[in-house]
């Protein structure tokens, strides 16, 4: 119990936020920080007008805390398996393209045959990953990245191409592959700079005369989504994220032709040299048969380590 106050006191930066997250009273928090500071023989966080912060020693015992917990966590759901029970708990980081549709059916499918197993699911930005990976906030990241190589152990790299989204009854829904000179014929919705589709587009369209700056902008695809069901504009997104027509959603996706906007790849991927919780583990797996069932070749696979 004392190391999991003291992780909570790490990533909420506050004794009394930290008690309200564990259903503690501050004292009590307090008390445990104290006598764990006193055992040690260091204070590990340091004392300002905004809360607490770890100093040096601190970042030490954080990442021993969080390294213990983890093996806890795995010996935990070894035990279980051994029971014939699957438990455990699954943190994913995961790009915006994978939350409308691929990452829900799968932890539906997987909650299905293991209903012990629990799940937290973060949305990130590629440059997020390999930090959120070390610290132990998530077990396991689907990102997608258009051009640098991670910086964690990959298991799977899957190519993803451009899809333009537009209304079924668009007049380019008619087309199988569209150039961009065609979408941009038409008013354009674009997701904020950061999103892993915006830069692909961006890099695309660099010189090009028939740009133009986009309509309207958001942070949620879903209101993207929402917006170009409605009119005539047309957004994008890579394809793992880009509905296929059988949503309801009034929306339907068509692919960029390759020869305008080269594409980029989602990365499965887990921190260096850490072996997962069964739970996580089989996870992991799970997630990896279904994208190489889905690209084929395509899809590259790799192994930790």
């Amino acid at each position: 119990m004392t190391f999991r106050v003291i992780e909570a006191i790490a990533q909420t930066g506050s004794i009394r936020s930290a008690a309200e997250r564990l259903s503690q009273t501050p004292s009590a928090v307090q008390r445990r920080l104290q006598n764990y500071e006193e055992e040690l023989g260091f204070p590990i966080f340091e004392r300002t007008a905004k809360g607490v912060r770890l100093n040096s020693a601190g970042e030490l015992v954080i990442q021993h805390i969080r390294e213990t917990l983890a093996d806890t966590e795995r010996l935990n759901s070894r035990i279980a398996d051994l029971a014939g029970m699957r438990r455990g708990h699954v943190s994913v980081g995961c790009s915006q393209a994978l939350v409308p549709y691929f990452l829900p059916r799968e932890i539906a499918a997987y909650g299905a045959l293991h209903p012990n197993v629990t799940f937290e699911s973060v949305v990130i930005e590629h440059e997020q990953a390999a930090e959120l990976l070390e610290s132990y906030t998530v077990d396991v990241v689907l990102v997608f990245n258009e051009k640098s190589v991670p910086d964690y152990d990959v298991r799977l790299v899957v190519p993803q191409r451009l899809m333009a989204i537009m209304a079924v009854d668009h007049p380019l829904a008619r087309y199988d592959v569209l150039r961009l000179r065609q979408c941009y014929a038409y008013p354009v919705a674009l997701p904020v700079r950061g999103f892993g589709g915006r830069a692909l587009l961006e890099q695309a369209l660099y010189g090009k005369t028939f740009a133009a700056p986009p309509s309207m902008e958001s942070n949620s695809f879903e209101f993207l989504k929402a917006h170009v069901a409605m009119t005539d504009a047309i957004t994008f997104q890579i394809e793992i994220g880009a509905p296929d027509g059988t949503e309801g959603a009034g929306i339907v996706s068509r692919c960029i032709d390759p020869r305008d906007v080269v594409g980029g790849m989602l990365y499965v991927g887990q921190r260096r040299a850490r072996t997962l919780p069964v739970a996580a583990s089989r996870f992991v797996e799970k997630v990896s048969r279904t994208l190489a069932d889905a690209y084929g070749p395509a899809a590259r696979r790799s192994g930790p380590g």
